[in-house]
């Protein structure tokens, strides 16, 4: 089947055909390191690592290019509220964001360049959009003239009348209050380059356009981001691609938001949530399931209730996989995934339709251990393991199995002593004869989402179906 992709400057879902056959090219705008990344953040990667494990699937050789905005108004404002050089600031917070892309398990990208790594193709850019008259140079700021881009806001589908932005105070010398800055005219303790038009730093929105085309060249397939960048970044950059000369990206794609108490999740507003201080507290593979199983076009409302409600599913799943991997060994993921299951993630990665296709496998797999049927269970680990895969989920894989080495085999022996605890206690109430007290621990066990057997060598434990 044609995987089919929600287009952003088309508002609709539209059949993917690449530039190149075989091939998918991707640019995602990644982090602006002024601080350390909080889920909402790490979602967009994330979002994005399953798009690009569904293409690599798909049989498609993906290039996926991420970068960083390592210069900037913010990282500056921090680099003189601590003290600190701003490449100090930057660079912290730049491993800060490969931390949390590494331990939710998403791929390391293709390429992740730096924003100030290039300079030189920034300032061809401007030469080339001022000679066109596209762009001009004033007070030491090179502008974007947005009146000369006839295709300007389209994507945001904004008049450009009724767009009020009024001009910063560092900002001097522009013909319109609307004209966007693409690079910054040096100002004292910032960090500087040289250009013909004056000592300066880039501006945020000439990056991205700079960078794209060094990596993917004139034209590419796909250009990501989080919606809150629809405008003004993904427009401005448009217009400086498309008058510097490139057809630029074909098919847009935004992932939307992790809110709390409805509103994006933010470091301005006081309400985000460091995915540094998450992975002490959840485990990063039930991280992912909550962040990476809704729909990549939905919001997700942040509550400890609804990690709760990921990592009880999760479990269940587990649970399965655990139970035959000890009746039949780990068996080799390579089935392929279930018709269902292709034709959800074919349209626009729909990950909660194929999400319920795994969860009804488990059922399956979960019925035939208990009709003792060994040969369906396994046909069926093999076909769940296939899915995980795909979304980046499969706890046998090697990345969570390290993980599990080193956190999970500490956190199950702890797990294991409390629950023999219990089983001690409910073989005593056995021993006396008082059922009543032995069923109702073997309950709170199942309420736990943990399955109790009882065999000739004494009660067992494993995680189970709820």
């Amino acid at each position: 089947m044609t995987i089919r992709l929600y287009d952003t400057s088309a508002r609709q879902i539209r059949d993917f055909t690449p530039l190149e056959q075989g091939c998918v090219s991707i640019y995602l705008c990644g982090a602006t390191v002024q601080a350390a990344p909080h889920i909402g953040h790490i979602r967009s990667g994330l979002n994005f690592d399953i798009m690009r494990r569904w293409f690599t699937h798909r049989g498609y050789e993906v290039t996926f290019i991420r970068n960083v905005t390592d210069i900037d108004d913010k990282i500056i404002a921090k680099s003189h509220e601590q003290h600190r050089p701003w490449w100090s600031i930057g660079y912290g917070n730049e491993r800060a964001f490969n931390d949390g892309y590494t331990a939710l398990g998403c791929l390391p990208p293709t390429y992740e360049p730096r924003a100030t790594g290039h300079v030189p193709e920034m300032i061809e850019m401007m030469r080339t959009l001022i000679e066109r008259g596209h762009a001009y140079a004033a007070d030491g700021n090179v502008y974007f003239d947005v009146r000369s881009f006839p295709g300007y806001l389209e994507l945001s589908r904004q008049e450009l009348d009724n767009l009020r932005q009024p001009a910063a105070d560092s900002e001097t010398g522009k013909r319109d209050p609307r004209d966007f800055a693409m690079w910054k005219a040096a100002k004292p303790g910032e960090p500087t380059w040289p250009t013909p038009w004056g000592e300066g730093r880039p501006g945020w929105h000439l990056e991205c356009s700079a960078m794209a085309h060094k990596y993917l060249g004139s034209a590419f397939d796909i250009h990501g981001g989080g919606l809150d960048l629809i405008f003004p970044h993904h427009e401005n950059e448009i217009a400086q691609s498309k008058a510097y000369g490139d057809e630029f990206a074909r098919y847009w794609v935004h992932n939307a938001w992790v809110t709390m108490s409805g509103e994006k999740m933010s470091k301005s507003l006081g309400n985000s949530v460091l995915v540094s201080e998450m992975v002490k507290q959840w485990r990063p593979i039930v991280l992912r399931y909550y962040l990476g199983t809704p729909h990549y076009r939905s919001t997700i409302e942040y509550s400890e209730e609804a990690l709760r409600e990921a990592e009880s599913a999760f479990a269940r799943i587990e649970g399965f996989i655990q139970r035959v991997v000890e009746k039949a060994g780990p068996v080799d993921p390579s089935a392929e995934v279930p018709p269902a299951f292709a034709e959800a993630m074919d349209d626009d990665l729909g990950v909660p339709q194929a999400l319920a296709v795994v969860h009804t496998t488990v059922r399956q797999g979960n019925s035939a251990l208990a009709a003792d049927d060994k040969e369906a269970a396994v046909a069926r680990l093999a076909e769940v393991r296939a899915m995980l895969g795909v979304l980046g989920l499969d706890p046998l894989d090697e990345h969570w199995a390290g993980e599990a080495a080193d956190r999970g085999e500490d956190l199950h022996g702890v797990v294991d002593t409390l629950v023999r605890m219990v089983l001690d206690q409910r073989e005593a109430a056995r021993a006396r004869k008082d059922w009543a007290t032995a069923d109702a621990l073997r309950d709170q066990l199942g309420q736990s989402g943990l399955v109790v057997e009882d065999s000739p060598q004494g009660p067992r434990w494993s995680l189970g179906p709820r």
